[in-house]
């Protein structure tokens, strides 16, 4: 698995909060939450990086 490098994301205490909710209903930490979300977003968009 490739290397994970750290981020500092600031977000809306509400915000957080929600997601929060989402990633407990889902069984997933909130990083895993985000990360899940962001890559169905590149998906979505056709920006997720080919596999080599």
């Amino acid at each position: 698995m490739p290397e994970r490098k750290p981020f500092l994301l600031r977000l809306d205490p509400k915000l957080h909060e929600a997601l929060q909710r989402w990633a407990d209903d889902d069984l997933r930490s909130l990083n895993s939450q985000i990360e899940f979300l962001l890559r169905q977003a590149l998906a979505d968009r056709g920006r997720l990086p080919k596999k080599k």
